[in-house]
């Protein structure tokens, strides 16, 4: 298969998952869980699912549960709605680039901050942040 199909099926399946997910599963343990991507295999047997949560480890666990659990029911629902030879066999993983991203963030924070800090100490010296010595 094409790349491009791939791709389109992958957005298809996450948007579909997304609306299953948010509106239509019940189970209380993937309450505030959101499909980042979706990776489906070249003939489209297989779907890599990542989702995003924002909690602690313990709803990270149950959250994984509940979607292990619901991944037969996920797989039928998109069966239905998806029209494509085969309904790909769901693989749920945790995305923790929200994480990754928020904490990298934090840290340019502080590092503004200190830069602000120094700058209010140093006031002389007129140097800006990114300028090179002797330039």
């Amino acid at each position: 298969m094409s790349k491009k199909y791939e791709r389109r099926v992958s957005e298809l399946v996450r948007q579909h998952l997304s609306m299953l997910i948010e509106q239509r599963l019940k189970d209380p343990r993937v309450s505030g869980v959101s499909v980042t991507e979706v990776d489906v295999s070249s003939d489209t047997r297989h779907a890599k699912v990542y989702y995003s949560l924002i909690g602690n480890d313990k709803d990270r666990e149950q959250a994984a549960q509940g979607l292990a659990s619901a991944a037969g029911w996920l797989r039928h629902e998109l069966g239905i709605h998806l029209h494509t030879r085969h309904t790909p066999e769901l693989v749920f993983e945790y995305d923790s680039s929200l994480e990754n991203g928020a904490r990298v963030s934090d840290l340019l924070d502080a590092l503004k901050e200190k830069e602000a800090a120094r700058a209010q100490q140093n006031p002389e010296s007129g140097d800006l942040p990114g300028d090179l010595p002797g330039g």
